[in-house]
């Protein structure tokens, strides 16, 4: 008897002996779906074959970017990580499945991400390829290099208070969580970005008015959620109910968000600044019906929700691998010395060939995002690392599966070794094709070059004045962005003369 057969044959029962079969049935159509399946070769964890509980257990641990590089170490190219859904590490595939016009959409699980809306658009969750690429279109003007480059006078006002927090702290021996004030640098430097003032985070240290907390609570509940998405408007509204009347999670941010815009507007007072806010206002006032009050709020809640998380995760990344490797801090610092006194400019820093290659390598071995990027084979049917998927099936390369692909970065692919990305340009180019720190294809990370753009400023202030000692563990965790803590002593940088001798 076929499956179809036998589903109709029991769908007929009374309801009363379909009840007492339930409990039964389940997991009787569990089995006979995997042993159907033209993919029940494919290796992965056991439960992983039946249940998405094993999914959700793995997430819940907060260290998946690590289980998943075992999985594929062990298994090979394919890893079966949820009942129809794959794990794939195979640069060739990444071409089919993120390629543009390819018609790999993202998966369910992003819906938990977004409102419960399903009319609702956002640059992340949305799960319509044509719309998305019309909201993205929209802002293209805004988040263009051109605008990025007269917006990046205000990233030098951070830049300049970090420094002074992080003397006060060699001064006072103080030890402190690295990773948290570079979270506050990258959360200024997005208020100055987007609606022309500091937030407050380098002044006091402090989670301003719980936004910090907030993010999280909303990464934590997408990464768990989606797996489960159905469940998504459910509990959207027990969390509703819950809060009375306080704003959580994603809610909070939009909260936050329209706060922060609302200060601005009724100031009474005229900045004129081209930050993200204005550039929003002036894409209204042109065509208040393509470019929507709705429009305009989501521009600057995108930037305030993401903006912090991804580029401090990074400057953290390239911290400790600097200072973990002190040799090539000496490179860095030896490619520096002499030739920036000052705020460095983004076009400047690109003439830095060794500070661009620790900034990627940096991003290669730590990129902030650490679960699989998740999407829908679509009709026909594809090809992927040698198996035929049927349409419908989930796929997804994670970035951290991906920068450690021996065939793609080599066989240290590893260890943090920044050289890679200078020994030849075909081989650079070969790497850039593997690359996932921003994504890849039509959902690349639109905020990509703000991130560049910090990361490359602050980073030669750092190396130019400062020195870090670890003290105790280094700790990560993973609830869609990898994030980390370290506490450091900080010190002023002591300066050298030319035979090597420490002079301060």
């Amino acid at each position: 008897m076929a499956l179809e057969d036998l589903l109709r044959y029991l769908l007929a029962l009374p309801r009363g002996p379909l009840l007492l079969l339930l409990p039964l049935l389940i997991p009787i159509y569990k089995l006979i779906r995997a042993l159907a399946d033209p993919l029940r070769t494919v290796p992965g964890p056991t439960v992983a074959r039946f249940t998405r509980l094993w999914k959700l257990r793995a997430f819940y641990r907060g260290d998946f970017e690590k289980t998943n590089i075992a999985l594929h170490r062990k298994y090979g190219k394919i890893v079966r990580i949820a009942p129809g859904e794959y794990s794939i590490d195979d640069p060739s595939a990444a071409k089919v499945i993120y390629g543009h016009g390819n018609n790999f959409v993202k998966a369910p699980w992003y819906y938990a991400w977004g409102s419960v809306d399903p009319h609702a658009a956002d640059l992340f969750s949305d799960l319509d390829p044509a719309r998305h690429a019309i909201q993205r279109r929209k802002y293209a003007s805004a988040f263009s290099m051109t605008a990025l480059l007269q917006m990046e006078q205000y990233v030098d006002g951070c830049t300049e208070l970090l420094r002074r927090r992080f003397s006060e702290f060699a001064a006072s021996g103080e030890r402190v969580d690295v990773a948290h004030w570079l979270q506050c640098y990258a959360f200024d430097v997005v208020g100055e970005l987007t609606v022309g003032k500091r937030f407050g985070f380098l002044d006091s240290g402090e989670d301003i008015s719980g936004i910090i907390e907030a993010i999280n609570s909303y990464l934590r509940y997408g990464a768990h959620v989606g797996i489960y998405r159905r469940l998504h408007p459910l509990l959207s509204r027990v969390n509703q109910f819950l809060a009375k009347g306080k704003e959580g999670g994603f809610a909070f941010i939009a909260v936050f968000t329209q706060r922060q815009i609302d200060e601005r507007l009724y100031s009474g007072k005229e900045t004129g600044r081209q930050d993200f806010l204005t550039r929003f206002l002036g894409l209204q006032a042109q065509d208040p019906e393509k470019f929507t009050w709705a429009d305009v709020m989501a521009g600057c809640t995108t930037n305030i929700g993401a903006g912090s998380d991804t580029t401090s995760i990074s400057l953290s990344s390239v911290v400790y691998n600097l200072w973990r490797h002190p040799e090539c801090l000496k490179k860095l610092r030896e490619e520096l010395d002499g030739k920036v006194d000052g705020p460095v400019s983004f076009r400047d820093a690109q003439e830095f060939p060794y500070l661009q290659a620790v900034l990627k390598e940096a991003l290669r071995v730590h990129p902030a995002t650490g679960l699989p990027l998740v999407r829908v084979v679509p009709r026909g049917g594809a090809m992927l690392a040698g198996r035929f998927f049927k349409e419908g099936t989930v796929v997804g390369i994670n970035s951290w599966v991906a920068h450690n692909n021996k065939v793609s970065f080599g066989a240290d692919a590893d260890g943090f070794r920044p050289e890679r990305w200078l020994e030849s340009k075909e081989k650079s180019m070969f790497m850039d094709r593997n690359f996932f720190a921003f994504g890849m294809g039509s959902r690349t990370c639109i905020g990509k070059h703000i991130s560049l753009m910090e990361m490359s400023k602050v980073m030669p202030m750092i190396v130019q004045n400062f020195d870090f000692e670890f003290e105790g563990p280094w700790t990560t965790k993973n609830h869609w962005f990898v994030a980390q803590k370290f506490r450091c002593r900080v010190l002023l940088r002591r300066a050298q003369d030319p035979s090597g001798t420490l002079l301060g």
